[in-house]
């Protein structure tokens, strides 16, 4: 089976330093999701494992060698984004049958069916698709093209909800998932944190967390209280983000909560609930 695997990676162009001492290992039978915000290097990072740009310094192997203009490696990675097809004159199905012959392990019936599931004909011209439609041949195709590693690079920008739903259970039920390396990278973190079996999170080019979501979403908690309970409770706290409706004060927390935490708040009259996964995310990577 096919993993990927970095090790010391940096990426510059020119003299800006653009991912900076990368070290991730991604395997077979897991779906990652890929967070940052804007600018953070997710799409950078992806690049590299299609081959699309070389690692200025560092190691980086896709089933054990270099990806770099390597032909033995180029079948095994797929690479998916938002693509303009206006002036592809081609059918769907003409399309495909085009993609079958670069990539002989592409599974035409499976492609056919989850166009079914879309209620898209396959005689459709590519040329017309709607930017939605276009996003969910992208996803189509990365289901369909049975390459050991699948990367989708904000392939449901543009969908609608209910094809971002479908595009969700079909990641979770797509042929050969034990043995694939499914890569999400999004902004949709609310609506796709079920699907991740772990999260790497990349922040100003650099690897902030890379954990299991159970322990991502362990490292964190958020304390509802009466505003002077809340800062009695969280003056030694690493509070992450606040917010005050009346006398009522609401913190996330970054750290884990012990008995003596748990019996503290009982004393002052403080709930806790575990913190989501989009809420944490978006406070660990506020520079502010």
């Amino acid at each position: 089976m096919v993993s990927v695997e970095f090790k010391n990676v940096n990426f510059n162009i020119k003299k800006e330093k653009i991912l900076n001492n990368i070290n991730l290992n991604f395997e077979p039978g897991k779906i990652y999701g890929l967070l940052g915000r804007n600018g953070a290097g997710k799409t950078t990072l992806l690049s590299l494992i299609a081959t699309y740009q070389k690692v200025t310094s560092g190691e980086l192997t896709v089933a054990g060698e270099n990806p770099y203009e390597n032909e033995r490696v180029l079948p095994l990675v797929n690479f998916f984004h938002q693509s303009n097809y206006n002036d592809d004159t081609d059918s769907i199905k003409a399309f495909f049958e085009l993609r079958q012959l670069y990539y002989p392990d592409f599974n035409m019936s499976y492609a056919e069916d989850l166009l079914a599931e879309y209620k898209i004909s396959r005689d459709k011209k590519m040329s017309s698709l709607s930017q939605g439609q276009a996003s969910v041949i992208e996803a189509i195709m990365g289901l369909a093209t049975m390459a050991p590693v699948v990367l989708f690079d904000e392939v449901t920008n543009g969908m609608d909800a209910p094809s971002r739903e479908k595009f969700y259970k079909q990641v979770l039920n797509a042929k050969d998932r034990e043995n694939r390396v499914i890569v999400l990278s999004t902004h949709m973190v609310s609506e796709m944190d079920y699907l991740f079996d772990e999260i790497t999170i990349i922040h100003h080019g650099e690897v902030l967390v890379n954990e299991t979501v159970d322990t991502f979403l362990e490292s964190g908690y958020e304390a509802t209280g009466h505003i002077e309970a809340i800062k009695q409770f969280s003056a030694d706290k690493n509070v992450l983000h606040s917010r005050t409706l009346g006398t009522t004060r609401a913190v996330s927390i970054l750290g884990q909560i012990t008995e003596e935490e748990m019996q503290k708040m009982d004393e002052l009259d403080i709930r806790f609930a575990p913190i989501k996964l989009q809420d944490l995310f978006i406070n660990m990577t506020d520079d502010k």
